[in-house]
């Protein structure tokens, strides 16, 4: 599946952040320390808490997440990076660049994401961005994809060098969401140490304790601390087959506001594959019969109350009577499965028909085009 048609579906799988949480969640015996806070679900996107997520704030280090994915992008992660006098100047956390050494691009992006070096982001963003305005440039433009709508970007690190330098919980989190569907962001977040033996050797540690020692289910993030952010986080987290991500911002408790978050989390609510890919079996219509698949799984996030709410709808194209023949194929996709709880909708999948006579007729891209039509409401026909 193409990056793109990925976004496209990720987006219109995204109404499901607005769902209520009728259940009840069991009850939160904590307070979140944060300003402002968020916690989602990473295959549906959906928000299981949230505290002032959409109000813009000072983000500090956790800007480095958009950093590291426009290098893990760039294609040049196994280039060597000459060092500038501008990188080894940077003030604040650093791996200690020296202006002149080469180092490769990959070796930096584990010292921006786990000793969070100033000087290691300002050396990506020139050479990837070919300046740091050019990078800033590409920063925006990414969170602008992402619909990353309360969010501006003004350099590659977080300082306090501009009054306009922002995001919010929830738009870090989307930004998380994304990265972590990246193998190498992955991997990366999840290094604990990372060792360089290059023109000088490094040995790495990361600063994320939830990592290293605080939280046997944590699967990575970034820390973030200036003097006016004070302290912001993104971690995630997956036990059972559950993935969350949690961000946090001016947070005096961070580490304990993500833990207590994740157990809640884990503790009220399961995956659930609502519609599994393949043929629709449940289908009896003789005309459709084995016919008909849904091109995609749809996994959701549900609490026993929800899970007992759920309703599930299939909706399909009536062909007239005189064109029900093995000959005749309708328009795609020739329906959908609606996903409700309590009567609000959850999710929807689009249903292709594809029976078997006809299968080698149709080009990938047809079906390509099959989806993406549905997503954005028009019909194509064969």
């Amino acid at each position: 599946m193409g990056k793109k048609l990925a976004l496209i579906l990720l987006a219109f799988l995204l109404i499901v952040t607005a769902v209520p949480l009728y259940a009840a969640a069991e009850q939160r015996n904590f307070s979140v320390s944060a300003q402002a806070a968020v916690l989602i679900e990473q295959e549906s996107g959906r928000i299981l808490y949230g505290k002032n997520q959409d109000t813009p704030l000072r983000i500090a280090s956790i800007t480095k997440i958009m950093t590291a994915v426009l290098a893990i992008e760039s294609g040049k992660m196994d280039e060597m990076v000459k060092v500038s006098s501008n990188a080894e100047g940077t003030e604040g956390s650093s791996i200690y660049l020296r202006a002149g050494e080469k180092i490769k691009l990959e070796d930096l992006v584990y010292g921006l994401m786990l000793r969070s070096g100033n000087d290691s982001a300002v050396a990506i963003a020139e050479h990837v961005g070919g300046s740091l305005e050019g990078f800033v440039y590409m920063m925006n433009e990414k969170a602008q994809e992402l619909g990353m709508s309360n969010t501006m970007f003004q350099n590659p690190h977080g300082l306090d060098d501009h009054e306009d330098h922002f995001s919010t919980a929830y738009d870090m989190a989307l930004l998380t969401q994304y990265a972590m569907e990246l193998e190498q962001y992955q991997t990366i977040s999840a290094t604990k140490s990372h060792r360089v033996d290059g023109e000088q050797i490094r040995v790495w540690r990361n600063k994320n304790r939830l990592l290293t020692e605080l939280y046997k289910y944590s699967t990575g993030g970034k820390t973030g601390y200036t003097k006016r952010a004070k302290r912001t986080l993104v971690s995630t987290a997956e036990k059972n087959g559950t993935e969350l991500i949690a961000v946090t911002l001016n947070a005096p408790s961070d580490w304990h506001d993500h833990m207590n978050l994740f157990n809640w989390a884990f503790q009220s609510y399961s995956m659930e594959t609502l519609v599994e890919e393949g043929v629709m079996k449940e289908i009896e219509d003789a005309f459709y019969k084995d016919n008909v698949y849904a091109p995609y799984s749809f996994e959701f996030p549900l609490t026993n109350v929800e899970r007992e709410a759920l309703t599930k709808e299939i909706t399909l194209y009536k062909p007239p009577a005189d064109k029900r023949s093995a000959e005749f194929i309708p328009p795609q996709p020739v329906g959908k499965v609606e996903i409700k709880i309590n009567n609000d909708v959850i999710g929807q999948v689009p249903l292709l028909f594809d029976p078997p006579e006809v299968e080698e007729k149709r080009s990938f891209w047809k079906k390509f085009l099959d989806i993406f039509s549905f997503t954005i409401g028009v019909r194509s026909s064969d």
